[in-house]
């Protein structure tokens, strides 16, 4: 590897296209895993696929563990020992599960992992068996060279992350917390790929922050009857007055910090004033921002009665509440009020959590884009949805969103995210892996 200059390596020009090509084969092999989580603890393939990345590892000369959180249900984990073991260690995780996909729907098998017209074809070629086959291809990187990472870098490949992450990571860190000793930061999805700017910019921005999850159980109870008879005490009536209070609330425009900087930042690469009500002069980027102005609610699943003609005296909805960092009494207060006195609530909580965008490990991230795009526009973000950094911040590991990617304006990610015919550029997966190569052997304290 080369120097910048900046304390950045980049991969020679041969280190690169062996990136490249351990990229590609690593991302199509993974996606023949069928490793499809349905929820509520049913999922499969996840074991095979673990072990499989365990072999690689071993092949490489690591050690890694296959720990399994329940029958089939997988995660890898493998420490890479740096070249200053007193330094603070990284934590680089991606997960192996992926949602379903069905067959024929696309246009060629979901499963398949197709190499073709410049592209990896298959479930989870986007989210996330990219950044998986990009951290395996950085370790046959470091096998090939014999080079060390500055810190200690901990890999983990984990299960059950497209659900509740109890199997996975939520997992490892309740039953395994010593794996990760020493780790002060971490890195996974989403974030580093392009987004393009009016005027031919190109952003990369970097998650620093990701809205809480709340999914409650909306009850409101009546009194059960005949449902011949007018009943002024029914529980769907009294359910459905407080969907339609939910539905017509505007949840008021709360710019957290990590947004602040977003829009500060655009706002002065693209010389204008950024009105959080008039988001069009970001263009593309206007999505980064419009999901994470505010908090939300929406209703996703609803419940009630047995019968045509009994009124039931229980009726339930399920709510899917995303809450802004720093919002969090506000939210639930609110919530309460939308209910009114004749419903409760019961649920799953998982806090906002936040990276600190000014820390070393995000100047780190921005360097290594810049050293392979000089062009680079690098701020942070907060997602609208969550990842498994919420179940890493529980042993107070600050996760930021870091699956480096350059695509073309016209290549839609979110298209294809849970979508059909999902695929991921081979050119993008070649600037992906020689970025977070440069990334992983750059030592942050440089930036400090």
């Amino acid at each position: 590897m080369t120097d910048t200059g900046a304390a950045t390596p980049v991969p020679s020009e041969d280190e690169a296209a062996a990136l490249a090509d351990d990229a590609v084969a690593c991302c199509s092999r993974l996606i023949r895993f069928d490793t499809s989580n349905f929820g509520g603890g049913e999922s499969r393939g996840e074991r095979p696929c673990a072990e499989w990345v365990a072999e690689r590892l071993t092949d490489a000369g690591l050690t890694p563990v296959v720990l399994e959180s329940a029958p089939g249900r997988a995660s890898t984990v493998v420490r890479i020992a740096g070249a200053d073991p007193a330094a603070p260690a990284l934590l680089v995780h991606g997960h192996l599960d992926v949602v379903p996909a069905e067959p024929s729907d696309w246009s060629s098998h979901p499963f398949a992992g197709d190499v073709r017209d410049g592209a990896v074809w298959g479930r989870g070629a986007l989210d996330m068996k990219d950044m998986d086959a990009m951290m395996l291809a950085f370790v046959r990187h470091l096998e090939r060279t014999g080079a060390r990472p500055p810190r200690d870098l901990v890999l983990a490949f984990v299960a059950d992350e497209e659900d509740a992450g109890e199997y996975g990571a939520r997992f490892l860190v309740e039953q395994h917390p010593d794996l990760f000793e020493g780790v002060n930061a971490a890195i996974s999805e989403s974030g580093g790929h392009t987004v393009h700017l009016p005027g031919g910019g190109r952003l990369y921005p970097i998650a620093a922050g990701e809205r809480g999850s709340a999914w409650m159980t909306a009850t409101a109870r009546g009194t059960a009857g005949h449902g011949s008879r007018h009943n002024d005490d029914n529980a769907v009536v009294k359910l459905a007055a407080a969907i339609g209070r939910f539905d017509g609330y505007a949840w008021p425009v709360r710019v957290v910090p990590v947004v602040a900087a977003l829009l500060d930042g655009l706002s002065r690469h693209l010389g204008v004033t950024i009105d959080p009500a008039d988001l069009s002069p970001l263009g593309a980027a206007a999505d980064l921002v419009s999901g994470t102005l505010a908090n939300s609610v929406n209703p996703t699943m609803l419940r009630a009665g047995y019968k045509h003609n009994v009124i039931p005296g229980e009726a339930s909805a399920a709510l899917d509440g995303r809450i802004l960092p720093g919002t969090e009494a506000e939210f639930f207060a609110t919530v309460d009020a939308l209910l009114g006195p004749d419903g409760t609530r019961t649920g799953d909580f998982r806090a906002p959590v936040s990276a600190d965008h000014t820390a070393p490990d995000f100047a780190a991230m921005a360097a290594a884009l810049r050293a392979h795009d000089p062009e680079a526009l690098v701020l942070p973000y907060c997602m609208t949805g969550g990842t498994d950094a919420k179940a890493f911040a529980a042993l107070g590991i600050p996760g930021f969103g870091f699956v480096p990617g350059r695509t073309p304006a016209d290549f839609d990610a979110w298209q294809y995210v849970h979508g059909v015919d999902e695929h991921v550029l081979t050119d993008s997966l070649a600037f992906g892996a020689r970025v977070l190569t440069s990334y992983l052997m750059t030592d942050p304290r440089v930036f400090a």
